[in-house]
């Protein structure tokens, strides 16, 4: 794909994002997260809770290669919680394979935040974005269909 499409095409995006949003929230930023994971979120065994969390950390990943790092203590100031809640909900989530995080030591200075790795979720969500995706090709098809079938002539009955 040429990179002035993409660039077009995401420019464009934030232009839409802008309109529904406002110039200034978006400018201020923002984070993409998929929908799969909002609409399946009970079938992918997370609380509301989790979702937030999961929401706060996505926003801190830029690029696959550069993952999220903020402290439990930056999240749960953020959403409201006592940082013990979401060392919780992070475990509960990680024991259910969804995130594991990543320790890091420096050696001599203790602890920095943990990175966080998002491929249980992925792999875990990838079957009901898939099923999404056929459920929309299906009803393309069946669109499309109706929109070929020959109409019938309309008479007047006296």
């Amino acid at each position: 794909m040429d990179v002035n499409v993409s660039s077009k095409a995401a420019k464009q995006q934030v232009r839409i994002n802008e309109e529904k949003w406002s110039k200034p929230l978006m400018e201020a930023g923002w984070t993409a997260m998929p929908t799969v994971l909002i609409e399946r979120m009970t079938a992918l065994g997370l609380q509301p809770l989790d979702l937030v969390i999961l929401l706060h950390l996505a926003s801190y990943w830029w690029t696959a290669d550069n993952k999220p790092r903020p402290s439990k203590k930056t999240i749960a100031t953020a959403i409201g919680v006592d940082p013990r809640t979401v060392q919780r909900r992070i475990a509960e989530m990680e024991k259910d394979g969804l995130i594991w995080r990543e320790e890091r030591r420096v050696a001599g200075k203790g602890s920095s935040p943990n990175l966080y790795h998002f491929d249980g979720l992925i792999k875990s969500a990838t079957p009901f974005a898939i099923e999404k995706l056929e459920e929309r090709k299906r009803r393309a098809e069946e669109n499309e269909d109706r929109a070929r079938r020959k109409r019938p002539k309309l008479m007047a009955v006296s």
